[in-house]
């Protein structure tokens, strides 16, 4: 491992001749099917959450219907880095994210399903301070049998030849995972419809019926499903269809930027986030390219009305989250909060969420992997894209039934970690509508912490 520096170059800046936004995802399509009159279960939004949980209640038995207003990971479902870890993740998520390992990785579930699974290992490399926060993490997950360990700096080095790594040393979990967000919710999603779930898109849900005080159907842009039990997996948009319903969830969402350079034989199939930027090698040797935790805040009027709740979460994120002002303050406080059901709602006018990524974020993982690795110098940037997340104040998900609206489940708020875990999340949702024992304790993500 020789110094970096000796054969360090500029590259050029963000290259604006790569493919951008939607069309560079090259999702798998899922073909259509037609709006039923009646459905045990109706899911809104067709994200990782939603599909999996489509899965697993198609799966017991019950009829589902899931309507996507867009197509079927279409925004951060398909925008994400792929990485399915338990590395540094909440300790209260690890039980849950352990499930969703087994989900991804059993034939009998999705571990035959063209997802593009496949287990790689992760490594979090550290600094001086951040070493001392993760052996802190470490010590607090302690008992739940992860394979993860503390590396010094010279046995994370050998884990990638020819490379300088700037850091300490790295946090380490050989048995974490990656998949293809392009290929994993349509294919899990295709699967649903195989075990007689319904996946209708183009098919924005625009509000909700009730009877006696509970659900009693889902209405859409293409008609009305009686139901008396829906998911609202819904992603950035959860919020404003819950205050839709008079419900304050508190959400908000961040932009994360992120590249794919072009294919390039031999490189590292571990996936890292390293000071500065992070990869994760594709499986057609392309590799995603980005920064952790490097998000922009887009200010807009929820930034103002839940600032207080948010307050903590922002103390803790001022070293990586940025504010920006711009159109979208004026786009967001222009859309109705509530609407007719017989016409067009805010869903139908924004079928697919496509932000264009900060051409900084990229600019300096790029700058920074030519810099730490002679893997990465001179290698082509083929596509970018922006996506938005959802983020609660406490950063874990909100899934549970809604009090306000009996038959309502809440799945939403994953913060930046739902892609992993979003088996082990559609599980619980399944557990939950369907009356079972849960999968986990589902009482640290009850929304009803949010008063809700």
């Amino acid at each position: 491992m020789g110094p970096a520096g000796r054969h360090a170059q500029t590259d050029p800046p963000h290259d604006m001749s790569a493919e951008h936004g939607t069309a560079a995802l090259e999702l798998l399509p899922v073909v259509s099917d037609s709006l039923p009159e009646q459905a045990d279960v109706v899911i809104i939004g067709g994200g990782l959450i939603g599909v999996a949980a489509a899965w697993h209640l198609a799966a017991r038995g019950l009829s589902v219907t899931l309507c996507e207003k867009g197509v079927i990971g279409g925004e951060q479902s398909g925008r994400n880095w792929g990485w399915c870890r338990n590395t540094l993740r909440d300790p209260a998520e690890i039980p849950l994210m352990i499930k969703a390992m087994e989900d991804w990785r059993d034939p009998a579930v999705f571990g035959g399903l063209d997802t593009g699974f496949r287990t790689t290992g992760i490594a979090w490399s550290h600094d001086a301070r951040g070493g001392a926060a993760q052996a802190a993490w470490l010590g607090k997950v302690a008992g739940a049998g992860l394979s993860t360990r503390l590396l010094s700096r010279r046995e994370f080095a050998a884990l990638i030849p020819d490379a300088a790594l700037a850091g300490e040393g790295a946090l380490y979990t050989p048995d974490d995972g990656c998949a293809e967000p392009a290929r994993a919710a349509p294919a899990i999603a295709r699967d649903a419809q195989r075990l007689g779930a319904r996946i209708v898109t183009h098919c924005a849900v625009r509000g909700v019926e009730t009877s006696g005080g509970r659900l009693s159907a889902i209405v859409t842009e293409k008609g009305v499903i009686r139901t008396t039990q829906a998911v609202l997996a819904g992603g950035i948009w959860s919020r404003l269809f819950a205050g839709s319903l008079g419900i304050r969830f508190p959400q908000l969402k961040v932009l994360g930027s992120v590249s794919i350079t072009a294919p390039r034989a031999g490189g590292p199939d571990l996936s890292v986030s390293a000071q500065g930027f992070g990869w994760r090698r594709r499986d057609d040797d392309s590799y995603v390219l980005s920064r952790a935790n490097a998000t922009v805040a887009d200010l807009g009027p929820d930034h103002l009305r839940l600032a207080a709740p948010f307050l903590p979460l922002l103390r803790q994120s001022l070293r990586e989250l940025r504010f920006r002002l711009g159109r979208s303050f004026v786009t967001e406080a222009m859309m109705p909060r509530r609407w007719s059901l017989d016409r067009a709602s805010p869903f139908e006018a924004h079928r697919i969420s496509d932000p264009a990524p900060v051409a900084p974020v990229i600019d300096r993982a790029r700058t920074e992997a030519a810099k730490q690795m002679s893997f990465f110098r001179n290698l082509r940037l083929a596509k970018s894209w922006g996506g938005y997340i959802d983020v609660t104040p406490d950063a874990l998900p909100a899934i549970g039934e809604l009090a306000a609206l009996p038959g309502l489940v809440l799945a939403s708020g994953f913060s930046g970690h739902g892609f992993g875990i979003g088996p082990g999340a559609g599980r619980l949702v399944a557990d939950l509508i369907g009356g079972t024992a849960p999968v986990v304790d589902p009482r640290p993500f009850a929304p009803a912490r949010f008063g809700i």
